[in-house]
């Protein structure tokens, strides 16, 4: 089955864009478009789309709070994958601790674009793990250390966090462990549900604001 996409932004040459570059993959269907946040919940119960690619800054209901809106309501919901003008943006960060996925820039070649929104379909490595290092600097909490501290992960399972913090998708941090892809996909999940993240960016997150590891 193709990977179905949303396409929400303000600005209609952006969805343009996107929707041709994507709609000439084999694998992707573009199910719609919006130019508001606020259309976003309405389209997604309607299409039931694998991905949501998502302005971050709307006039009337922006990134964060559409995807806030989509992950509390959508049971199974889809993926986020927020477009971003800039990478350092605040805004990203906060779609990002929300629930989002991953980020793309709308100045990313046509190759990058349709790479990931394939990489938030599989949900198996983090989009630009630099980016969200630096985004992360200094926002280090005390929640966030206590919920690692009640994570109690084993030693086996922290080493396989580290590497997910530097982006690596099951694969490669299969390789560098030297285990089986299947052994790192059950470590993964046993790292997402002892840090109650929803996907592998909120873990990156937690390990950062908790000191776990940090940017640099």
């Amino acid at each position: 089955m193709p990977i179905s996409v949303l396409l929400v932004d303000d600005e209609q040459l952006v969805r343009a864009g996107l929707a041709a570059i994507l709609s000439a993959q084999p694998d992707i269907d573009v199910v719609g478009e919006a130019a508001d946040g606020a259309a976003v919940l309405p389209l997604v119960r309607e299409l039931r789309p694998d991905v949501v690619a998502m302005d971050v800054r709307m006039p009337l209901l922006d990134g964060i709070e559409a995807t806030r809106a989509v992950l509390r309501t959508i049971p199974d919901p889809p993926k986020i994958l927020v477009i971003t003008t800039f990478e350092n943006d605040e805004y990203v960060y906060e779609a990002l601790r929300a629930g989002a996925d991953g980020f793309l820039l709308k100045r990313a070649r046509p190759a990058e674009i349709v790479h990931a929104v394939r990489l938030v379909a599989e949900g198996d490595s983090l989009l630009f793990p630099a980016a969200v290092r630096e985004l992360a600097a200094g926002r280090a909490n005390a929640g966030a250390r206590e919920t690692m501290a009640r994570a109690a992960l084993t030693d086996r399972e922290a080493e396989v966090l580290r590497l997910m913090t530097r982006g690596m998708s099951n694969a490669e941090i299969a390789r560098t462990l030297l285990l089986g892809t299947e052994t790192v996909k059950t470590h993964v999940s046993a790292v997402l549900s002892k840090l109650g993240a929803r996907d592998r960016t909120q873990a990156v997150i937690a390990a950062y604001e908790s000191g776990f590891v940090t940017p640099g």
